[in-house]
């Protein structure tokens, strides 16, 4: 099979294998971010959820025809933008006076997230270029994930320099703008198919 070829076959099991370790990780980091009062660290468990949904949205997508994989590229985009709004909600609510979160659980539930985005990214690596958007998605939202843990790792290290929790906040900025640049790229390519598939099917007619 040529190496362009599309096989749904191939990213759908890669995509329904990252959904699941996902869903698995999101119960352990949300858990660990209400005991350590992480805003950075509840919003990626979040995103965790987010990971799980989007995958979970492409295994069955990826039946459809190439303008109709454009639409729901289109719809990841937008459901990228969901932990984002998560993190500004916190950060608005902690802005006043934000508390210092546990350093030593937040750095150990940020290594398991490395591990956990660091295997979904090098999974859909392998297949992303078969998926269109839709493996974009996964892709871009995986190697962000593990962009935003190396950040939280950071952030503790500095949270327990200062004992502040502005750290902590400030990540949650962070973590929106990467969702806003991931769901760019993502309508971006979901734009490409779209524009493919019309100038396809307007070839096929003449």
């Amino acid at each position: 099979m040529p190496h362009s070829a599309f096989d749904p076959r191939a990213v759908r099991r890669a995509v329904l294998t990252v959904a699941l370790l996902n869903l698995g990780y999101f119960v352990v980091e949300f858990t660990v971010a209400l005991g350590a009062g992480s805003v950075a660290l509840l919003a990626d468990s979040v995103d965790f959820l987010e990971d799980t949904a989007i995958n979970l949205l492409i295994v069955v997508a990826l039946g459809w025809a190439t303008a109709r994989r454009a639409v729901m590229g289109k719809v990841m985009a937008l459901v990228i933008l969901v932990p984002a709004a998560f993190a500004a909600w916190e950060a608005v609510s902690r802005f006043p006076a934000p508390p210092a979160p546990a350093v030593l659980p937040v750095v150990l539930a940020s290594l398991g997230a490395v591990v956990v985005n660091g295997a979904s990214a090098l999974i859909i690596s392998r297949v992303r270029r078969h998926g269109g958007s839709l493996g974009r998605a996964a892709f871009l939202s995986a190697r962000n994930d593990v962009l935003v843990n190396l950040a939280i790792i950071a952030m503790a290290v500095i949270t327990a320099w200062t004992a502040s929790g502005w750290p902590d906040l400030v990540l949650g900025c962070l973590i929106i703008l990467l969702a806003l640049h991931a769901a760019h790229e993502v309508w971006e390519v979901s734009e490409e198919e779209r524009l493919g598939a019309r100038a396809l099917a307007g070839e096929t007619i003449d």
